[in-house]
Formats: C-alpha cells, sequence, structure tokens
C-alpha cells in the first residue's frame, strides 16, 4: 500500500510539471517532456522497472537504495506520463473565453492559470485520474518481481510450497486486490458526479 500512496502522490506530481511543460512558449521544455511521454508511454512498465532496478545501477553505479524506490519511481513516471496528457487536454479544454475573460482584468499569465484556468481543468481531470489511482493500484503486483513483499510476492511463495493450492491462492489474490481497489472505485465515482456539475462555459 505504501507503493501505491509513494507513486500516487510522484505520478500526479510528475503529470502536473510534463503536462504544464508540454504547453511551455520554451522549445526545449516542450521537446524534453514529449521525450519523456513517448518513451514511458511507448516501452513496457515490467522492462522501466528492471531497467531502474538492474540496468541502472549495473551500468551507472547509481542506487536507488531500496526496491521500494525503484517500484515507486518506476510506476509513478509510467503512469505520470499517460496522465500528463490528461493535465494537457483538460487545460486545452477549458474555453478560450475562460482566458480571455481574465485577460481583460488585467491577470497575468500565471494568476489566469492558477485562478481560472486549472481551477477548471482539475475538475476535469478528477475522474480520468481516478481511473489511473486504481490502475497504479493494480500495478503495484509487479514489485513481487524484484523482491518486494506485496500481496503477491507472499501469494508465489504459499503457491511454491504447495502446487495444487495455486487455484485458491491467486484467487485469494484477486480478491484482496479488489478489496484494497473498493475505496479507490467509490472514490472515482464520487469524483466522477463532481465533474459532471461542469465547469464555466465561455
Amino acid at each position: 500500500m505504501t507503493v501505491l500512496i509513494g507513486a500516487a502522490f510522484f505520478g500526479y506530481l510528475f503529470a502536473f510539471i510534463a503536462g504544464l511543460c508540454r504547453m511551455s512558449s520554451n522549445m526545449f521544455l516542450r521537446k524534453f517532456t514529449g521525450f519523456y511521454v513517448e518513451i514511458f508511454r511507448g516501452t513496457s512498465l515490467i522492462v522501466q522497472l528492471f531497467w531502474l532496478y538492474y540496468a541502472i545501477p549495473m551500468l551507472f553505479g547509481i542506487e536507488l537504495g531500496s526496491n521500494w524506490w525503484a517500484g515507486v519511481i518506476a510506476i509513478s513516471l509510467n503512469y505520470g506520463a499517460y496522465m500528463s496528457e490528461i493535465v494537457r487536454g483538460s487545460i486545452l479544454a477549458v474555453t478560450k473565453g475562460q482566458s480571455e475573460a481574465a485577460t481583460a482584468l488585467n491577470m497575468s499569465r500565471y494568476q489566469r492559470m492558477r485562478f481560472v484556468i486549472l481551477p477548471q481543468a482539475i475538475r476535469m481531470m478528477l475522474p480520468e485520474f481516478g481511473n489511473y489511482s486504481i490502475q497504479m493500484l493494480k500495478a503495484t503486483s509487479l514489485v513481487s518481481l524484484i523482491g518486494m513483499e506485496d500481496i503477491l510476492y507472499h501469494g508465489n511463495i504459499i503457491r511454491s510450497t504447495n502446487l495444487s493450492q495455486a487455484p485458491t491462492v491467486y484467487l485469494l489474490v484477486l480478491v484482496f486486490y479488489f478489496i484494497l481497489a473498493l475505496p479507490l472505485i467509490f472514490l472515482t465515482r464520487k469524483m466522477e458526479s463532481f465533474s459532471k456539475k461542469g465547469v464555466a462555459s465561455g
């Protein structure tokens, strides 16, 4: 569960940074974040996880400190890339009239973004962010591949000692993950209801 909390925090952070940078007037920022998004969306999360945990320390001598950090960083970078497009799309979906009205009120670009555009865009982001939170929860099962003791890790240990119990063990693992996902499913539905209240139109 701590992997989910860490991955969600950094994933949302990366999503906002990359989403905003992709709309920057600075070409270097746009290209760099575009490269990050395409790399992490276009490659497998498992491969990214192995690269962070096995390959990078061997090639560059950079140690992440623990398999927890490797799991958190891999999941957050991967889903942050996907969610950055939600951030960018939601900001672009706010009608131009809102920005024009803020400009007429002599607001700076920063003020327009902070007080007018982002509050409306965030409301539109919420349902998709909720869905990706559920996806991140399911992705945490992959950390068992780098030796972290999560639900699937313990399930594999039990299964290895008694192969005949494999169907029962993996059924229980499915049930455990579903139970953990229930609060997120409930929260996502609440966020969908909230977002349906709409945003101000131009």
